[in-house]
């Protein structure tokens, strides 16, 4: 991210770093003459330069200074830009406190690094920053594009090409995933370039966007000329009035004529792609909530199932029966739905729970007619 207005005040507070750390470097001097020295020395802020780059930092960020600075030294070019050559200061904050402090009032809640680029400093976060501060080099990366920008072109660029560039030098590829969720799109369709430069101001997730549309408009108006790129743009615009008359010149069209073409390409890529994203998280949310009543469907139609078939098998074997019965000449049985199909019907029981005992009367009767 890039001040501007504010980098004049931000500058003297880049002096008093620099003062600080002359200070530390004396004290340590001093401790390396003692025996022992005190613990308040050993937390003093370090220096460290490489090339064109110091490194102002804590003990505890040396390893992430030395990387930082060894990787901005072996890849110290930018595309279509000549190779720097003014020094730049690096400010790593221990934490978000010192990085808040640092930064000013005036930086957005947002921000996870700075570029000044008139004082040439750039302000990042240490090892304590969170996983939304991002990969450190990439980040620093991006700030020094910014300072690169500037030193060919001044505050020529507007704010979008300034993010825009910076997001393309730093090959953040994934800027293209949020734009690929960005429902805004397919309802609102995609703003204009002056409006990026507004959105940047109005909060995260307007801010988040905005950057991914920035590099998505640079890396488009990069593709108007594959061999050249930006080349020609550069060339041009630090003797033109405006980018206007720098895109004419390089690309043979107007900036506004740009603009729909940016405008219409992105509606068409990313709008339906979105519309799918977000159709496809309410047919998520919309499942989690109908699950229960499918699987509580399914299984009363289960018990359904089993009760009819225990009825068919009934009303099949009291078919059978009575069919038997008929060609037997016998009364047919009665079948209860709660006898088990195939099992002859039971004989009642008595009041005390046994099968009822013959009549004596009966047997006598019997035993009678035997005799006769």
């Amino acid at each position: 991210m890039r001040r501007g207005a504010a980098d004049r005040g931000a500058g003297r507070r880049a002096v008093a770093i620099g003062r600080g750390l002359r200070r530390a470097g004396a004290s340590l001097a001093l401790a390396v003459c003692l025996v022992r020295p005190a613990r308040a020395q050993d937390d003093a802020p370090r220096r460290l330069d490489v090339g064109r780059f110091t490194a102002v930092y804590f003990p505890d960020d040396d390893r992430l200074a030395r990387t930082l600075l060894e990787g901005a030294a072996r890849n110290d070019s930018f595309p279509w830009l000549p190779r720097p050559q003014q020094r730049v200061l690096i400010a790593i904050a221990p934490d978000a406190r010192r990085f808040r402090q640092w930064a000013g009032p005036e930086a957005p809640e947002w921000g996870v690094a700075l570029a000044f680029p008139a004082s040439r400093r750039v302000i990042l976060q240490g090892h304590a920053a969170g996983s939304e501060a991002g990969d450190p080099q990439e980040t620093l990366r991006h700030e020094l594009a910014h300072l690169a920008l500037h030193e060919r072109l001044g505050d020529r660029p507007p704010r979008w090409f300034d993010e825009g560039y910076a997001s393309v030098a730093a090959h953040e590829w994934r800027r293209d995933d949020v734009l690929a969720a960005n429902v805004a799109l397919a309802l609102r369709g995609v703003p204009s370039l002056d409006q990026l430069d507004q959105s940047f101001e109005q909060g995260t997730t307007a801010a988040q966007s905005a950057y991914a549309l920035s590099y998505r408009a640079v890396t488009e108006l990069a593709s108007l000329d594959p061999e050249r790129g930006l080349t020609l743009l550069f060339r041009y615009w630090e003797n033109a009035r405006n980018l206007d008359a720098a895109v004419r010149q390089a690309f043979g069209t107007t900036l506004s004529g740009f603009e729909k073409e940016f405008q219409h390409r992105t509606q068409r890529r990313y709008g339906a792609l979105a519309v799918f994203a977000d159709l496809s998280l309410m047919f998520l949310v919309t499942s989690v909530f109908i699950l229960p009543f499918i699987v509580s469907r399914r299984a009363r139609d289960r018990r359904r199932l089993r009760e009819m078939l225990e009825a068919d098998a009934i009303a099949e074997r009291a078919e059978r029966d009575a069919i038997l019965a008929a060609l037997l000449g016998i009364p047919a049985p009665v079948h209860d739905a709660g006898e088990a199909p195939g099992l002859p019907p039971s004989a009642p029981l008595s009041g005390d729970g046994h099968e009822p005992r013959p009549d004596a009367s009966t047997d006598r009767s019997a035993r009678r007619d035997d005799e006769s």
